[in-house]
């Protein structure tokens, strides 16, 4: 069977530059935390654009967090983790995602990618929900999307271990990652 190209599959679609809109978009992170819980944070300074072309395979994804702006909801917890234990961002001020390919899935999309973190440079793929395409009430198009991933940060040379008493570790090495992004095509 021959497959249907994939502008089709997506209503509304539409080649072009899109820009996150920071009102409607979150960048945020899960870890687990004294094996029993999980703690949740985001980061509130990006850029991400997103490139779609006529062949939807040829879409591209740029993304840079200002990793300062981490916020969990915890002043004392995110300076710590702006320290060298943990992000260090003195050193490493930023992570990056730039995007080398996108598939289809069987119920979706995934984006293939390399992120950019503590100076270190992995390949993470991204398991993508597009939510629509359409346009805003200011005469624009908007496009949403929703992406979540899995890192080990050990992978990125944080590797902080503080041990419990009971067993295990005080942090996590897995960090689940979800995107909601909002994008605003550009004129």
């Amino acid at each position: 069977m021959t497959p249907v190209p994939a502008t089709v599959e997506i209503p509304g679609y539409l080649a072009g530059t899109w820009k996150a809109d920071p009102v409607h978009s979150e960048i945020a992170f899960t870890v687990r935390h004294l094996m029993i819980s999980k703690t949740r944070g985001r980061f509130t300074i990006y850029d991400v654009t997103l490139v779609t072309s006529e062949d939807l395979l040829g879409t591209s994804v740029a993304a840079t967090i200002d990793l300062a702006s981490i916020d969990t909801g915890n002043e004392i917890r995110d300076n710590h983790l702006r320290t060298a234990d943990y992000l260090e961002i003195e050193k490493y001020p930023t992570m990056s995602y730039r995007s080398t390919g996108i598939r289809q899935t069987g119920d979706g999309w995934a984006v293939d990618g390399e992120l950019t973190l503590h100076g270190v440079t992995r390949q993470v793929p991204l398991a993508v929900e597009v939510n629509g395409f359409g346009p805003d009430p200011w005469g624009g198009q908007r496009a949403g999307f929703s992406a979540t991933a899995e890192i080990n940060r050990r992978d990125f040379g944080i590797d902080i271990s503080t041990p419990m008493e009971a067993g295990g570790v005080v942090v996590g090495d897995k960090v689940s990652i979800s995107l909601e992004i909002q994008a605003a095509l550009q004129k």
